[in-house]
């Protein structure tokens, strides 16, 4: 599957957070912070949930869960590679923070990386607002809708990997265009000081990893909850 679909949340709220690499202990604070409810809310993630931090190990632990859902991100695909591949990939991965994954246990790093297999390249979120999308890094060619049917009919180009993987050109020109077929379109990949909108996309990568922040973003109010590294108590903004 590499589209997941999910239905509006009539129950409670839906959260995209923004990359991990593997901060999930600074996660689980910040979700006590806003109160997240397992039972009713969902967490959505843009990708990039391993390499670099402590706890990437538990990556399979959280995908399990019910309420939480991921794109893959670069380093989901580095860490495929890897794998599957490693006289030409594993040396790529180790020198991007990946060798939590090679000195697992066999069975645990064959769980996990069928677990990272199973990440969809984009999530359609249902809203008020109208479609949400959220991919890694941008959508080709501006375009949801037929983004949306070539990932439905398993057949993405490479250009549509390079885009929803790698691509930085919507940060650096600071933007590029309204992406139609959306409401608005959640990413991460490139590292910001602060959450921000360019166009129709809003960019939640915040250099957790690096002692920036972790960035949820509620897509019911449009507020954003962001959690310095080593802080205590989060701040709080309503974008508009």
């Amino acid at each position: 599957m590499m589209i997941k679909k999910l239905p509006r949340n009539r129950a409670g709220r839906d959260w995209v957070v923004g990359d991990l690499h593997g901060c999930f202990e600074l996660l689980r604070h910040l979700m006590k912070t806003i109160g997240f409810n397992p039972q009713t809310d969902r967490l959505i993630s843009v990708g990039d949930l391993v390499d670099r931090g402590p706890d990437s190990h538990l990556v399979g632990e959280w995908l399990a869960q019910p309420w939480f859902h991921a794109v893959r991100g670069n380093h989901e695909q580095m860490a495929l590679d890897a794998m599957r591949n490693p006289l030409e990939d594993l040396d790529r991965h180790l020198r991007n923070g990946g060798r939590w994954l090679s000195e697992m246990p066999p069975a645990e790093r064959d769980a996990c990386v069928a677990a990272l297999a199973q990440l969809p390249l984009a999530i359609e979120i249902d809203s008020e607002v109208g479609k949400i999308g959220v991919v890694h890094a941008d959508c080709p060619g501006n375009d949801w809708s037929a983004l949306a049917e070539r990932l439905a009919a398993n057949c993405p180009s490479a250009e549509d990997y390079d885009a929803l993987l790698w691509s930085r050109e919507r940060v650096f020109d600071r933007g590029a265009g309204h992406v139609n077929g959306v409401a608005l379109l959640l990413v991460g990949h490139t590292p910001q000081d602060h959450a921000v909108r360019y166009d129709n996309v809003m960019h939640l990568d915040t250099g957790a990893v690096y002692g920036g922040k972790l960035t949820l973003f509620c897509l019911d109010d449009f507020v954003e909850v962001s959690l310095p590294a080593g802080a205590e108590h989060a701040a709080r903004f309503q974008l508009h």
